[in-house]
């Protein structure tokens, strides 16, 4: 009751804007209700400056280099996030044309702002739903007071809120809701999968893929139940058979049928636009450094490292290890989650997330986080061994990075320092004790009460950068 309570509180900062690569995800929600096709050109066209400017010419036609060999605009971005959306802006949509009807003059074209209020609510949801189905999972396996520490922690002191709240049209909030749902019930039908259960954990697993491509790495757990079954067969030196297991074979079929199904409307998505079910549009999917991943930069560069931006999760990770210690095998699959999604990253051409708040792509992780500090924090008691001195070690520990999150949250919103690219960190720690602590009451005033002239203004800066950055070579390496 007490994280929903909080949840409900935390309402009013849902800002219902589409920008950047939201506008991307937005326009197959958009286009599917309204239009019934996947043509984004009137997307494009309203899509916020900084978006649309690279896109679009100065007479506001699209560009004929955005448009792919089949003729559709190059949408790369996932559908999986409209796949959430949809259901409920279709409601909408039925009702502001029946408000219309009545009298009402709401422009029904899916940029009114009962279309954006639903979107952005569903994705505060979905956030939300990640933290609640993780702190159960936790729970499971620590005592439920740290469950619902690391939950908080978590919530407020990672990049999560920045994409549940914030930039709502971006798919990182559903992406952990979807992995979390998938680790949950994956664990929850652990060694007794029926195959009804099967089914379900195969449709759940093909729309978190449909999410975010790199989540189709957590797949991998389905190993460990393949093994389960088969180590023992290949130890008495039988050889596995439909009759072995018959339950078991089905499921696994039920399981691919039912991720082929719901993964289906990527591939058609990509079928259409480019002509080839596996194209992803990205051109950076084409280049990977394997054999050469940018490990350190990814967890401490000043270029949206994963820790150095976001410390909390330095704690969870370490707290992988004590969740091995208590239970091996969900502390094996969450700690080899993480590596190999981890790895995974460090090996992507654009491992910073270009425009980002800390390292964007590991929110899909928010479970593991949750799992990991939630572990630490009940190791931290038995160390202590005074539950009192544990919960104010906790509590204080806590609270310093959750406010250290929110200053950085606020210079990252509004340009005090770079959106892309390397920060300063001097700059950033003169600005956590000196700029945020003037600044914040005012912006904060201006959230609530004038947003759409902050946002203007937000954006405005934006594209200053983005002037200030075409002039500068990009280079990870």
């Amino acid at each position: 009751m007490v994280l929903i309570l909080l949840f409900l509180l935390t309402l009013p900062l849902v800002n219902p804007w589409v920008r950047g690569d939201g506008v991307g995800y937005y326009a197959y929600a958009r286009a599917l209700v309204i239009d019934h096709n996947l043509r984004f050109e009137q997307d494009w066209k309203h899509a916020n400056p900084s978006f649309r400017d690279s896109r679009v010419d100065t007479q506001g036609r699209i560009r004929p280099d955005q448009y792919t060999s089949t003729g559709y605009l190059d949408n790369h971005f996932a559908i999986g996030p409209a796949l959430l959306w949809i259901p409920f802006l279709e409601a909408m949509h039925l009702a502001v044309l029946s408000a219309n009807h009545l009298g009402a003059s709401v422009p029904a074209n899916g940029y009114a702002w009962p279309y954006l209020d639903t979107m952005a609510l569903v994705t505060a949801l979905a956030g939300f739903a990640a933290l609640f189905i993780s702190f159960r999972l936790a729970r499971k396996y620590v005592p439920e007071r740290w469950a619902f520490a690391a939950t908080l922690g978590i919530w407020f002191a990672s990049s999560l809120p920045v994409y549940m709240y914030f930039n709502p049209s971006w798919s990182h909030a559903q992406s952990a809701f979807v992995v979390a749902l998938f680790f949950w019930y994956w664990d929850r039908t652990y060694g007794t999968r029926s195959l009804s259960e099967w089914l379900l954990l195969g449709l759940i697993s093909g729309l978190m893929v449909d999410m975010y491509y790199p989540n189709a790495i957590f797949l991998f757990v389905l190993l460990v139940d393949f093994a389960a079954w088969i180590i023992p067969l290949l130890s008495t030196k039988e050889v596995p058979t439909v009759r072995s297991r018959p339950t078991t074979v089905a499921g696994y079929t039920l399981f691919v049928g039912a991720l082929v199904l719901v993964f289906s409307p990527t591939l058609l998505t990509r079928r259409i636009i480019y002509g080839r079910v596996w194209a992803t549009g990205y051109e950076g999917a084409g280049v990977w450094h394997f054999k050469h991943p940018l490990l350190a930069k990814v967890l401490f560069s000043s270029d949206h490292g994963l820790f150095s931006w976001t410390p909390i999760l330095l704690f969870a990770c370490l707290g992988l290890l004590f969740l091995v210690h208590t239970n091996r095998r969900i502390g094996a699959v969450a700690l080899i989650s993480f590596g190999a999604f981890y790895y995974l990253i460090a090996s992507y051409v654009d491992w910073d997330g270009i425009s980002s708040y800390g390292n964007r792509f590991f929110v899909s992780l928010t479970p593991i986080f949750i799992l990991g500090l939630a572990a630490l924090l009940a190791a931290l008691e038995k160390a202590l061994r005074s539950r009192k001195i544990a919960v104010a070690s906790a509590t204080a520990g806590l609270a310093f990075l959750i406010f250290w999150n929110f200053g950085l949250i606020f210079q990252w919103g509004m340009h005090l320092i770079p959106e892309r690219g390397p920060v300063s960190w001097s700059e950033l720690t003169s600005n956590q004790f000196r700029a945020v602590p003037v600044d914040i009451s005012g912006s904060i005033a201006r959230y609530f009460t004038s947003r759409h002239t902050l946002m203007q203004d937000i954006e405005k800066k934006d594209l200053n950068q983005l002037n200030e950055d075409s002039q500068k070579p990009k280079d990870h390496q």
